[in-house]
This record gives structure tokens, C-alpha cells and sequence, in this order.
């Protein structure tokens, strides 16, 4: 019990400076990055054609006391009157069961063909966010007892509570049959999410991701779906002074489809997924590599996504070839 209480004092610490200095938060994350296409980019609104829901549940260090899950859920689906793609994206981060961050989201894209084998869509997004904070769950080194830890009142004085507002973005995607490449711009008006009087602004996240999909045997084509694939791919984030690069690489031989990425000296990601044309499931593990690699027990993530059936559209909309996962 007594190992608990340095990282319980350190994460109390931290929501403590929460209300004391200016300081700039950052958005959660989901290793799957395509089997939650919208919310890496939302550009990626209604690339399906069909109508496509997507769930996503992830565990972040849950060897940590307080542990931050996340969960997500969207819809989209190609609109032939809108020329694009309509989405619909609902997430809610839970960080240390006290800070609570949910986030509705809409979204449209526009797709024009520049050439027979090159397309590109443009995306945009508007959000309502709602911060929350449960000061009873708090913990601050003055409650604590030598012999019997966590059991004393705080002398700290309740603040905060909730904040909400609007948020924007948007995305651009670049695509053919074989490769695809995409920038993200989210938060452009860096909104303020401070809960008290003190300004503590949402940093702008720039996203830039490109994979290609490259067939390993026989003449294969995105029509034949059982041949053998290999997908490389990079993802680069920057928010405020965080940067990530993430190097992956996908493999797929029928509906079995296995991953494994590398995050610039932190994690690697090890990933699973089964899919059919209507069902995609998938688990992705993240192996801490850095120096809290005994404290956080890594990171757990589930998908789930269903393709509903439509009647075929034009064969002039090219649909986009990327991964699941």
C-alpha cells in the first residue's frame, strides 16, 4: 500500500497545479488510429460510401492509481447530394476518475477527383466540449497519515468545476489506389478550458499521416481482398512543445489482419484485428518502454466497427484504400 503513495502524491500534485499556474493540456489518444478514422482526421468523413459506426475503448496505465480510459463512438457516411461525407463523433476522457472531458463533434467533407487514379477530400469540424471536475476525488499530500495513508482532510480550499465551448478543425487527404497521405489541423481557435478565472487555452494539434497499401503476391487489386498486404505507414503529431512520431507497419492475409508500430522512445504498440466487409474487430496492446514501464502496465485498446450495406454509388467515387486498424 505504502508503494502507492509517491504516485498518488505526484498525480495529486499535478491536479493541484492545474489551478495554480497556466498550463496547456493535451488530447487523448488512440493507438487504432484508423479504426477511429474521424478523429484522426475528419477528412475521413464518409470514405466508406456506405454507412460505418465505430466504437473505441481505451485504457491508458492502468497500473497507475487513477488510471485515464477513454471512449469514443461516431457515425459517417457518404452523401451523393452533398458531393462528400457526413460524420458524427462522441468522445469522453476520464483522467484519474476526477477530470472528466466529453466531446461532441460534426463533421463534413467534400472530395474532388483531379485525375483518374487521384483523388482528394477536404474536411471540416465543429465541437461542443464540456470539462468537469470532481474535487472530492482529489488527493493532496496534507490528507495523508504516516501509518494509515490517505485518511486526513485537505486544508486545500474546493475551486473549479466545469467549463464549455466551441472548438474547430479541420483536414485534407490526398489519395490513390496504392498510397494515401493527410494533414489534420485540430483546435484552431484554441479554445479556453480553464475552470477558473485564470486563461488555460486548448494548444492547436497538427496531425500529418501517409501509408501506402502494397500487395505481397499474385496480381492483386483492392477487389481481391483475400490476396496478401503489406501497409506501411507514419504518423507525426505536434501539440504545443509534445511532438510524436509514430512508425508502423500493418499485415493482412484474409479477414486476420496484425500490426506493430513504434512511438518515438515510449511504446510499442502490438495489434490484432479480424474483419469481414460488415464486421472489424480489433485489440492493441501499448509495451512502455520508457522509464514508467514497471509503473504503468502498458496500455490496453479495443475496437469495433460495422459496415452497413448501401445501394452502389457512381463509378466515378473512388473510395479510399488504408487500413482498418
Amino acid at each position: 500500500m505504502h508503494k502507492q503513495y509517491p504516485i498518488r502524491f505526484i498525480l495529486s500534485s499535478l491536479f493541484s497545479l492545474l489551478f495554480t499556474l497556466n498550463v496547456s493540456a493535451q488530447d487523448p489518444e488512440f493507438t487504432q488510429f484508423y479504426a477511429n478514422p474521424i478523429y484522426l482526421n475528419p477528412a475521413f468523413a464518409g470514405t466508406n460510401i456506405c454507412p460505418r459506426v465505430n466504437l473505441n475503448w481505451r485504457n491508458q496505465w492502468p497500473g497507475i492509481s487513477g488510471t485515464f480510459i477513454t471512449y469514443s463512438a461516431s457515425f459517417d457516411q457518404h452523401s451523393e447530394a452533398l458531393h462528400g461525407g457526413l460524420g458524427l463523433l462522441v468522445t469522453t476522457d476520464q483522467a484519474a476518475n476526477s477530470l472528466k472531458t466529453s466531446r461532441v463533434s460534426g463533421m463534413y467533407s467534400y472530395q474532388i477527383k483531379l485525375s483518374r487514379k487521384f483523388s482528394v477530400r477536404m474536411g471540416m469540424e465543429a465541437t461542443f466540449f464540456q470539462k468537469t471536475l470532481d474535487w472530492s476525488k482529489l488527493t493532496f499530500g496534507d490528507m495523508i497519515d504516516p501509518r494509515r495513508g490517505f485518511v486526513l482532510q485537505t486544508g486545500d480550499q474546493p475551486r473549479g468545476g466545469s467549463t464549455a465551448g466551441l472548438d474547430f478543425s479541420a483536414g485534407f487527404l490526398g489519395f490513390s489506389e496504392s498510397f494515401y497521405f493527410g494533414f489534420a489541423a485540430h483546435h484552431l481557435t484554441q479554445p479556453n478550458e480553464s475552470l477558473i478565472k485564470e486563461e488555460s487555452k486548448l494548444p492547436m494539434k497538427l496531425t500529418a499521416h501517409a501509408g501506402a497499401m502494397i500487395p505481397l503476391a499474385g496480381a492483386a487489386s483492392k477487389y481481391q481482398t483475400e490476396d496478401a498486404m503489406i501497409s506501411p505507414n507514419i504518423i507525426y503529431r505536434r501539440q504545443a512543445d509534445f511532438q510524436q512520431l509514430n512508425m508502423g507497419l500493418y499485415v493482412k492475409k484474409g479477414p486476420l489482419v496484425g500490426g506493430v508500430w513504434y512511438r518515438n522512445r515510449d511504446a510499442f504498440i502490438t495489434l490484432i484485428g479480424i474483419q469481414s466487409d460488415n464486421l472489424k474487430i480489433g485489440y492493441s496492446y501499448d509495451v512502455t518502454i520508457s522509464k514508467l514501464a514497471n509503473a504503468t502496465a502498458g496500455s490496453h485498446e479495443l475496437s469495433f466497427q460495422i459496415n452497413f450495406n448501401c445501394r452502389p454509388k457512381k463509378k466515378t467515387f473512388r473510395t479510399i484504400s488504408c487500413p482498418s486498424f
